[in-house]
C-alpha cells in the first residue's frame, strides 16, 4: 500500500466487509500463484508467501484503520506468534501507517469547531507527522506553544463493533472455539476499544495520571488543551524525544538506557500498585525517549487505560510473587480461584495446566525474584521465546482450546509483554524489588 495520504475511508459496514473480502481474494490468489509456482519447478518459498499475504493484508488494515488495525499493533507485540514477514508488516502500525489527506482533516475541524485549523490555531501542519490505528497527529502552535494535534478518523468508534463481528467467524474457525466459550473476552476487547475512541475520557485521564504520577523521576507527560479539543479531536503539548527505534540508532550509553528503563518499571509498578490501573497500550509508537537528565522518558496516549479491580490485583501480584513459585499448593489455590484450574477437571488435565504455568510463572515473573534484573541479557528472551514456541506446539495443549481465567487478565497480559519487549529492546537494567 503507498505512503500517499488517503482521501476516502471505509467507514459503513458493506464498506469496510467489501474492502475485507477484497484481500481475502487477493491472499487466496497468493497461494494460488505459490503452489503453481512449486507445481511447474520455480522458486516460491513459504517466506515468499508469507512475505506477499503480509504487505496485502496490512495494506488493507491501513486502509480500513480503527479497531482491526489496533489488532494489528497488538500482535506486533507478540514476535513470536507470527512469521517474521507479518510481525515485521505489522510493526508498522506502532509508527506509521498512510496518513489521511488535508480535505477529511479540515473537515473534521469544521465539524467540531466550525472554522478550519488553521483559524483556530496560529501554525498548523496539514501533513500528519504520525498516523496509527485510531488518529493521526499534527504539529501545531498557538501563543507560541508547540502542539501536538491528534485528529480521530471518521466512523472509528461505529465500526468498532462490526469489525468485531467481522473478523470473529474466521478467528474462532482457526481456533475451533464456540462464541459462548469467548464473549467475556471479546466484551473486554470491545470495550477497551470503544474507550480509545472516547478523546474526552483520553483526556481526562492523561491529567490525572501525570498528575498522580508527578513525584515519580525522569518522566514527561504532556498537559492537555480542553479548549482546542473536542469528541474527535484532542490537542496537548508537543513533547520532544525520539521513538525507541531511532533512539537506539544514536547509540545510546548504558547508563542511558539503564535510567530509562528504571523510569519504564518504575512508572508501571506505580501505576499497578498505587493507582490500581495502567496505560495498558506500552507499544514504542507511545513513548518518546532522550538524554536529558541522564534519561528522560515521555509518555504518551492514554486512550487506552485498564482498570483493575482490587480481587484482580491482588491475584496478579500474588502470581508473580517470589514465594508463590516456591509453593505448589499455594499456586495451585490462585490458579483455582483464577479460574485456570477447575474442580471438574480431571486429574491429568490439572497435571498439565499446573505444569505450564508454572513453567511461564517461572520465566515472567523471574524479574520480581531479583533485586537486579538485566533486560539486555539474550538468554532470557531467547528462553521466553521459546517457551512460546513450545506450548503453541504441545499436542496436549493444543487440544485444550477453550480459554481460561479473568477476561482482566487480556490487557494487564499485554500490558506487561509490551513492558517486558521495551526493557529488552532498551537491553536495561532495572531494580525490579
Amino acid at each position: 500500500m503507498s505512503d500517499e495520504p488517503q482521501t476516502s475511508l471505509p467507514t459503513t459496514k458493506v464498506a469496510r466487509a467489501a474492502r475485507f473480502a477484497r484481500t481475502g481474494l487477493s491472499v487466496g490468489a497468493n497461494y494460488v500463484k505459490h503452489y503453481a509456482k512449486k507445481a511447474v519447478g520455480a522458486g516460491s518459498t513459504m517466506d515468499d508467501l508469507h512475505a506477499a499475504n503480509a504487505a496485502e493484508l496490512y495494506g488493507a488494515l491501513s486502509e480500513m484503520k480503527g479497531s482491526v488495525l489496533k489488532v494489528a499493533q497488538m500482535l506486533a507485540m507478540e514476535k513470536n506468534m507470527l512469521p517474521t514477514a507479518y510481525a515485521d508488516q505489522f510493526a508498522k502500525a506502532q509508527y506509521q501507517t498512510p496518513p489521511l489527506s488535508g480535505p477529511l482533516v479540515v473537515k473534521a475541524f469544521r465539524d467540531a469547531f466550525g472554522q478550519s485549523p488553521f483559524q483556530l490555531f496560529d501554525e498548523f501542519e496539514p501533513a500528519a507527522r504520525q498516523a496509527a490505528s485510531i488518529g493521526q497527529v499534527h504539529f501545531a502552535r498557538k501563543d507560541g506553544r508547540a502542539l501536538a494535534v491528534k485528529v480521530q478518523y471518521p466512523g472509528v468508534a461505529a465500526s468498532i463493533q462490526s469489525d468485531i463481528n467481522l473478523v470473529k467467524p474466521i478467528a474462532l474457525r482457526v481456533m475451533g472455539l464456540s462464541e459462548t466459550q469467548v464473549r467475556p473476552y471479546l466484551a473486554e476487547v470491545e470495550a477497551r476499544l470503544l474507550e480509545e475512541t472516547d478523546y474526552a475520557l483520553e483526556l481526562r485521564r492523561g491529567q490525572e495520571i501525570a498528575a498522580r504520577c508527578a513525584a515519580l523521576p525522569h518522566l514527561e507527560f504532556p498537559r492537555y488543551y480542553p479548549e482546542l479539543s473536542a469528541a474527535r479531536i484532542l490537542t496537548m503539548d508537543w513533547l520532544p524525544g525520539q521513538h525507541l527505534k531511532e533512539f537506539l540508532a544514536t547509540a545510546p550509553g548504558q547508563a542511558v538506557r539503564d535510567q530509562l528503563g528504571q523510569a519504564l518499571w518504575d512508572f508501571y509498578q506505580f501505576q499497578l500498585n498505587e493507582l490500581r490501573q495502567v496505560h495498558a497500550d506500552p507499544h514504542p509508537g507511545n513513548f518518546l525517549l532522550r538524554t536529558d537528565d541522564g534519561g528522560t522518558l515521555g509518555v504518551l496516549d492514554f486512550g487506552c487505560v485498564k482498570d483493575v479491580p482490587a480481587d484482580v490485583h491482588r491475584l496478579f501480584t500474588a502470581l508473580l510473587a517470589p514465594e508463590t513459585y516456591a509453593d505448589e499448593a499455594r499456586l495451585r489455590a490462585l490458579l483455582t480461584e483464577a479460574n485456570v484450574l477447575r474442580a471438574s477437571d480431571p486429574a491429568p488435565l490439572q497435571a498439565l495446566y499446573l505444569r505450564t504455568l508454572r513453567a511461564s510463572l517461572e520465566l515472567v515473573g523471574r524479574p520480581f525474584r531479583q533485586d537486579v534484573f538485566d533486560f539486555g541479557d539474550p538468554a532470557y528472551m531467547a528462553a521466553l521465546y521459546a517457551l512460546g514456541d513450545d506450548l503453541m506446539a504441545d499436542p496436549e495443549l493444543r487440544q485444550q482450546r477453550e480459554p481460561r481465567g479473568s477476561a482482566h487478565f487480556i490487557y494487564l497480559n499485554r500490558t506487561y509483554v509490551g513492558l517486558f519487549a521495551l526493557l529488552t529492546e532498551l537491553k536495561a537494567r532495572v531494580r525490579t524489588r
